[in-house]
């Protein structure tokens, strides 16, 4: 190990603050003076002996330092010649740094800094490792110069050239390119060896930025090459082309070539042709250029003049609807005949004199009108479609409008937006690929409503056989002709419906299925799905009929058939496990087995009272799932005449309450009370299942012979059922919804059903096998429904109305 000497005079030397930079022992730099003390401390310092001491300040900013704004060691340099410029006074001075120094004492601060200073002893051990660290910096110096770092020639030849490693770690020290704090620890560590390796670890980093800037250099390099590469094969392309009597490119030939075999009306193809020119003249570096792309693209991909035949066989249709659904014989029969006028609107030919313009050509050939199918979930509506286009062998779509809030969705985004894009249904067309396809808007009754427009007003066009022909998209701005696409709307109830939209539909109920249905539908088209779709045989698994039938009547309660498709496919799985673990070669299932599939039953057998009770009647109610039987509950208690409503009634059906006790009060003599009975009692009317909502007035029959019988103390019977609406005189008006109920009323074990005298016309839609064992009776007046829903009338005085 080396000690490198070391002084401490006496002496007085000038001392200059520097803004930015540190001067390294053994190194030359040129350096510009301007501040007036640093100018005189200059002068001074090279009228005497040249020697001088720099040392860095620690506020680069500031004009006018104080002792403590400087570092406490510095460099000991030689000032090898200066050039003064009279004009600015400034002074360029070439300056050679000594050795470190170490500042003792301040003797003077004005006009300039005078100082007393002691040079620092530096450490240099002498061994292979120092060797090496010296060697691998050198390089890694070539390696950041050849990256671009820029370097005075003489320096980096000096530096090359092989010097010791004290000289080496003042060298590059002063060229690296690190803060100038980073300069000063430098400056200030005597230790040769831990220079050394504080320059390594800075030189290092120094490298890794100098490697990222070339690689972003060198792409950024190669992109401007192909971009002129690009450009240049353009303009020779261009060239190529001219010379040759082509002057279009190849895109812009491809486009016009698809415009005209798209067959688009004269409007849309001038409108076509002046987005190519547009895109012909514009650069392919222009951002809009894309954006014109993509709107040719969807514009040329519509299908203006293709649709499929339209070849309506009656039979054919029947037939295909008939493999595909069981029952639903009335809304086939009304497709057959959609279809039917369909077909004979096609054969007719015009034979005016004067031929008919286009506009009123479309609007002769426009659909009959828009079929909209309505009933509650799993009972055939979507796939009924599906079966349409089958028959029709035309493309089938199918969009889900649930949740749809934004006006834009129906028609499009204006093209000016940021990823605007086609409407649902011109999207919708282009994915069929032909102008006449089946489509199908799904959930038409829950589409919402916000800020952002109302859905439904958009479809009003679409759906409107008047206006469809000339149907406008706001992206594709050109009218399409929709009047050949039949579609087909679906919901669950016609209340959320708009009424200008709803004017516009033809509306087919779907009813629920009764118990036969199910177990046809069950036999003959859920199994072998199932079979199919769990990887089994026919022979693997045999289910009795009584086992269907119990499935129906004790796992599901539904209108469709979904649950019943889940059940059964319950059962699959477990049959398919069987097979796979090789227990049972066939299983079969039972009615009196079908518990170890399912476990226990849901559901009881029959929903009727088991006997016959005073204050409880049997109503019929409507759900979007169907029909369901309701139970009225009074109950009379010590008070002071106050009605009481549970079960979470609606408006309506809390004034059916009102109505009917009301008319037991009006009728008491007829009804063999007192004249007061009513002060003393409080009533309490309510409706099981508190949980779900319920409204109407078409429970107001069954509310008025609960309360007639809690008050009579005469029970009502238990296998009758009942609906409709009354008055104050006592009147039966007319329900809907008659079809379900009854069904409902048969699946529930009931045996009578009073009906509304009114509604006997609705008795056609009404199964046959339902018919069969309900007996119905049909009441005018509320006395015609006592007399047949209580057990003994014989107190009573009913009169019969006419």
């Amino acid at each position: 190990m080396d000690l490198l000497p070391s002084f401490s005079s006496d002496k007085i030397i000038p001392l200059i603050p520097i803004r930015d930079g540190v001067i390294f022992p053994h190194t030359e730099t040129v350096l510009t003076f301007g501040r007036p003390k640093s100018v005189l401390a200059l002068e001074a310092a090279y009228a005497s002996d040249r020697e001088v001491v720099l040392v860095l300040q620690r506020q680069l900013d500031n004009n006018n330092p104080k002792t403590e704004d400087l570092y406490g060691f510095g460099t000991l340099s030689h000032i090898e010649r200066m050039i003064k410029d009279e004009q600015t006074g400034n002074i360029s001075a070439l300056i050679k740094g000594l050795s470190r120094v170490k500042i003792k004492s301040f003797d003077a601060e004005d006009p300039y800094f005078l100082v007393k200073v002691e040079t620092v002893l530096e450490v240099l051990e002498q061994n292979e490792e120092i060797t090496a660290l010296a060697n691998h910096i050198t390089q890694e110096f070539k390696k950041a110069v050849n990256l671009g770092k820029q370097v005075d020639f003489l320096v980096f030849m000096n530096i090359v050239s092989g010097l010791p490693p004290l000289n080496l770690s003042n060298h590059i020290a002063s060229v690296l390119d690190v803060k100038p704090s980073e300069k000063q620890e430098l400056l200030e560590e005597s230790n040769v060896k831990k220079r050394l390796e504080k320059i390594n670890e800075l030189l290092s980093r120094e490298v890794k930025v100098l490697e990222i800037e070339r690689k972003i250099s060198v792409k950024t390099q190669e992109r401007f090459d192909k971009s002129v590469r690009e450009t240049m094969l353009r303009e020779r392309m261009k060239t190529i082309e001219k010379e040759l009597g082509e002057d279009e490119n190849k895109e812009i030939r491809e486009l016009r070539d698809k415009m005209k075999k798209a067959l688009m009306p004269k409007e849309v193809q001038d409108k076509c042709d002046k987005e190519i020119k547009r895109l012909e003249q514009m650069s392919p570096y222009n951002p809009e250029a894309s954006y014109i792309r993509a709107y040719l693209d969807v514009l040329l991909e519509l299908p203006w003049s293709i649709s499929s035949p339209n070849n309506v066989d009656i039979k054919e249709a029947e037939k295909i609807l008939n493999e595909d659904h069981f029952g639903l014989s009335k809304i086939k029969e009304r497709i057959l005949e959609y279809l039917a006028v369909y077909k004979l609107k096609r054969q007719i030919r015009i034979t005016t004199t004067a031929p008919d313009s286009e506009v009123e050509q479309k609007k002769k050939n426009a659909q009959p009108t828009i079929l909209c199918f309505v009933g509650p979930p799993g009972v055939g509506k979507t796939s009924i479609g599906k079966s349409i286009a089958r028959a029709l062998k035309r493309k089938f779509v199918k969009i889900s409008l649930g949740g749809i809030r934004d006006e834009a969705e129906i028609r499009g985004h204006r093209r000016t937006y940021v990823g605007a894009m086609p409407g649902r249904i011109m999207q919708g067309i282009k994915q069929a690929g032909t102008k006449n396809p089946i489509f199908m808007l799904d959930e038409i009754d829950k589409v919402g409503t916000d800020f952002r427009g109302d859905p439904s007003a958009a479809l009003l066009e679409a759906l409107d056989p008047e206006q469809n022909f000339a149907f406008s998209d706001h992206y594709i701005e050109a009218p399409f002709d929709l009047s050949e696409v039949m579609f087909i709307t679906t919901c669950n109830v016609l209340d959320t419906i708009p009424p200008a939209l709803r004017d516009r539909l033809e509306i087919i109920h779907f009813a629920g299925y009764t118990e036969d249905e199910k177990f046809q539908i069950a036999k003959n088209f859920l199994m072998n799905k199932l079979i199919a779709a769990h990887g089994l045989k026919g022979s693997d698994t045999q289910i009795t009929d009584k086992a269907i039938h119990q499935v129906i009547n004790r796992y599901t309660r539904e209108a469709g058939v979904r649950s019943l498709e889940r059940e059964l496919a319950a059962i699959m799985r477990k049959v398919a496990k069987n097979v796979v673990s090789g227990k049972k070669k066939k299983t079969k299932v039972t009615h009196l087995s079908l518990h170890k599939f399912l476990g226990p039953t849901k559901f009881s057998t029959t929903l009727a009272e088991e006997k016959n009770k005073i204050g409880i009647s049997t109503g019929l109610a409507w759900t979007e799932a169907g029909g369901d039987v309701l139970f009225i509950e009074v109950a009379l208690m010590p008070g002071k005449g106050n009605l009481v409503l549970t079960g979470q009634l609606g408006e309506v059906m809390q004034e059916s309450c009102k109505a009917a006790i009301s008319y037991v009060r009006s009728y008491y003599k007829e009804l063999a009370l007192a004249e007061k009975f009513y002060q003393k009692v409080d009533v309490h009317v309510h409706v099981p299942e508190g949980a779900v909502p319920k409204d109407g007035p078409s429970a107001g029959v069954a509310i008025a012979t609960a309360l007639v019988s809690a008050f009579t103390k005469i029970a009502t019977k238990r296998e009758f059922g009942m609906t409709g609406e009354i008055t104050l005189r006592g009147r039966v008006l007319e329900i809907g919804g008659v079809k379900e109920k009854v069904i409902a009323a048969h699946r529930a074990g009931l045996k009578v059903v009073i009906l509304p005298s009114d509604n006997q016309k609705d008795l056609e839609d009404i199964p046959k096998n339902v018919k069969k064992d309900i007996k119905f009776i049909f009441a005018n007046h509320i006395n015609d429904v006592l007399s047949e829903a209580l057990v003994n009338t014989s107190k009573l005085v009913l009169k019969k109305e006419e």
